[in-house]
């Protein structure tokens, strides 16, 4: 049986590997969780964005054409114009019969934001109705 100073030798700078290995998993599941966050914040912003534009795309004396500008528009001011840059051709808005009830359905695919907002790959595609007023 070794003595105890003989075997506090041996250990000296275990805790420094330790942290660095401990550290780096914290630091990725603390980066992972962001990224979720990041995702669920676009997502739901972007379900906002085109319900309102449904909204105004419903009224009356609109089309659905100002739905789709409307939205292109929320998603610049509430997220970022590059990122409304790149929903160019994505947004979509239409009159949609709903059992015998016309709706304006405005859809978004946009791309999703796997790193930070300039995501590489993947599509995030979101739908919003409203109850049109011109029945």
């Amino acid at each position: 049986m070794r003595s105890l100073p003989g075997r506090l030798e041996r250990d000296v700078g275990a805790a420094v590997v330790d942290f660095a290995l401990v550290g780096a998993l914290v630091t990725l599941l603390f980066v992972s969780v962001l990224q979720v966050a990041l995702v669920v914040h676009v997502r739901n912003t972007l379900i906002d964005c085109a319900a309102e534009g449904a909204r105004l795309g419903a009224r009356s004396d609109r089309t659905p054409a100002d739905a789709v500008t409307r939205t292109r528009d929320l998603v610049g001011a509430q997220l970022s114009a590059g990122y409304a840059a790149r929903l160019a051709g994505r947004v979509s808005a239409r009159e949609v019969d709903r059992g015998g009830v016309l709706v304006v359905q405005v859809s978004i695919r946009a791309p999703l934001p796997v790193v930070a907002l300039i995501g590489p790959a993947g599509t995030l595609s979101v739908r919003a109705h409203a109850f049109s007023e011109r029945q």
